[in-house]
Order: structure tokens, then sequence, then C-alpha cells
């Protein structure tokens, strides 16, 4: 029926008569060659029909976004770690964890590791038992939270915020169902 954007659409008889009905309209007269205004809007008035424009203009971008979302499968946009948010988590384990836990192993107790098997053994195999651990520590594991305590489980070293510990967790447990493919920064 209509091609163009409900925005850009001139305004039909019922949007019309509620812009006439919402604001004062100006009305000019020809009269020996000068014009003159009968109303002058107020600025509340020009502020609603601001609204109003603003309202009618964003209409047609929510509905492509929703349709866009509604086309992706259900889980996909939870599920799906982006590239970034992965280099992201490499990054972090290469600052904090690499030193103990090179290619997913366990320097310090070879029980622990980060291989599924051993998560799963251990209690830590969620993302959410992976962030637990990483920020108050646990046994021989440090605690890298800002808020750890009590501090002889927490780290000396620097503390990382809540959303890296996130970003960790999230790379270990995906590196994990993965096998622990090799990175960058991982020993030979």
């Amino acid at each position: 029926m209509h091609r163009l954007p409900l925005a850009s659409r001139p305004p039909g008889p019922h949007r019309a008569a509620a812009a006439a009905h919402r604001s004062p309209q100006r009305t000019t007269t020809a009269c020996c060659g000068r014009l003159k205004q009968e109303a002058t809007p107020s600025f509340a008035s020009l502020a609603v029909a601001a609204s109003a424009a603003a309202e009618r203009a964003a209409t047609p971008l929510l509905a492509a976004a929703a349709l866009l979302l509604s086309a992706a499968s259900p889980g996909f946009l939870a599920s799906t770690p982006s590239a970034f948010a992965q280099s992201e988590g490499a990054a972090l384990f290469r600052k904090a964890c690499i030193g103990c836990h090179d290619m997913g192993g366990n320097i310090l107790q070879p029980g622990a590791t980060l291989y599924m098997k051993d998560l799963e053994r251990n209690g830590v195999a969620t993302e959410d038992e992976l962030y637990n651990i990483t920020y108050y520590g646990k046994g021989r594991m440090p605690g890298f939270g800002e808020k750890c305590t009590p501090r002889g489980q927490c780290t000396f070293g620097p503390r990382l915020a809540e959303d890296d510990i996130k970003l960790l967790a999230a790379f270990v447990k995906s590196q994990a169902e993965n096998g622990w493919p090799k990175i960058d920064g991982d020993g030979d």
C-alpha cells in the first residue's frame, strides 16, 4: 500500500485533525501585501510536536531491529561469544592465568586443570562456578576479585574487574569445551 516509511509519509486526514487538535496552527492572510499572523504556537506545543515527530521517525528503526532479532534463533545472541569477547578473554587469560594454567593445565595441582573432565570432577564446570573460583579463589587458587576476602586467599598482584572475570570465565568454559585449542601466548 504505502512504500514510504511512516515518518516520511504525508499526514492523512486523521493525522492532520489530531495535529490541529494538539497545537494551534499558524494562519496567514494576505492583505495589502502584508502577512498577518493570527496565532503563535507556544513553546509547549512546539515541544509536543517535536516529540511526536521524533517518535514517528524512530518507529521504522525499532520495527526493523525487532524483525532482525526475531529472525535469529532464540539462544543465538546469548550463547555465541563474539570474536571480540574471545580475544579479550584470551588476553586476560595470558595476563592473569597462563602462569599456572598454560594450555589449560595446572603446574601446582595436576588434578585441578582447566580441562572439562577435571572441571566437572571438581564442581566448577559452569561459567558461574568458574567466575566464583576466579573471584574468591579456592585452595591454592588465589582470588582475583576486587572485593576478594580473606586477604590470604586473594592474589597479591593486580585485581581484576568483575566484567573481566566474567570474560575470563566465558573464555575458560569455551576453551574447555573445545579441548583447549592453542591460543597466542601458549608455551610451545
